[in-house]
C-alpha cells in the first residue's frame, strides 16, 4: 500500500455493526430516561441526546462519475491507521475513535470544542458497486474512496445435453 492509502475491508453485511451501535444508543437513551433527563425530556429527545453523545457523523459527499462512485469524507484529526473502512456491494461504513484530553501542564483551558468518541458513518450507494474495485486514500484529513459500479448481470443461455 502506498502512503496515504487505506485498507478497504470487504464484508458481507453491515447489520452487526449497526446493531451494536443501536444497542449502545438504546442503553444510553434509557439511562437518560431513567435519570430524569432534561426539563423538555421525551423518548425522542433522550434518543437524540444519546446519539449525539456517542456518535459523530463526518460530512460526506457521494458523487457518480462515469462508471464509478466517489465518496469524500471529512475526518480532520484522525490518523489513517485509526480508520476502519468496510464495504459491501450496497453500502460503505466508515468508523474511527477520537480522544481529546487536557493536561494541567499545558495551561488552563477556557474553551474546548474538541470531542472524544466514535465516528460512525454509513453510506448507501444508489447502485450496486464492485467491492473488489474499491480504493481509498487519506490525505489532509480527507478520505477519498472510489469504487466501480457493478456490471449488470445478464441472462445466459444454458445448453441442455440430452441423456
Amino acid at each position: 500500500m502506498a502512503r496515504g492509502d487505506i485498507e478497504v475491508k470487504k464484508t458481507e453485511t453491515m447489520f452487526n455493526e449497526l446493531d451494536r451501535l443501536h444497542q449502545a444508543i438504546s442503553r444510553r437513551a434509557y439511562d437518560l430516561f431513567r435519570n430524569g433527563g432534561t426539563l423538555w425530556s421525551s423518548a425522542l429527545t433522550d434518543w437524540l441526546t444519546a446519539e449525539q453523545e456517542l456518535v459523530s457523523k463526518p460530512a460526506v459527499e457521494l458523487r457518480q462519475k462515469d462508471t464509478q462512485f466517489e465518496v469524500l469524507a471529512a475526518l480532520p484529526g484522525i490518523e489513517a491507521k485509526d480508520l476502519d473502512v468496510q464495504i459491501t456491494p450496497e453500502d460503505l461504513l466508515i468508523k474511527a475513535e477520537t480522544t481529546h484530553e487536557h493536561t494541567t501542564d499545558t495551561g488552563t483551558v477556557h474553551l474546548c470544542e474538541f470531542d472524544s468518541g466514535k465516528i460512525f458513518r454509513s453510506i448507501h450507494f444508489p447502485e450496486k458497486i464492485d467491492p473488489n474495485s474499491a480504493k481509498a486514500e487519506y490525505r489532509n484529513g480527507m478520505l477519498r474512496l472510489t469504487a466501480a459500479i457493478a456490471k449488470a448481470a445478464t441472462a445466459q443461455k444454458v445448453e441442455i445435453k440430452a441423456a
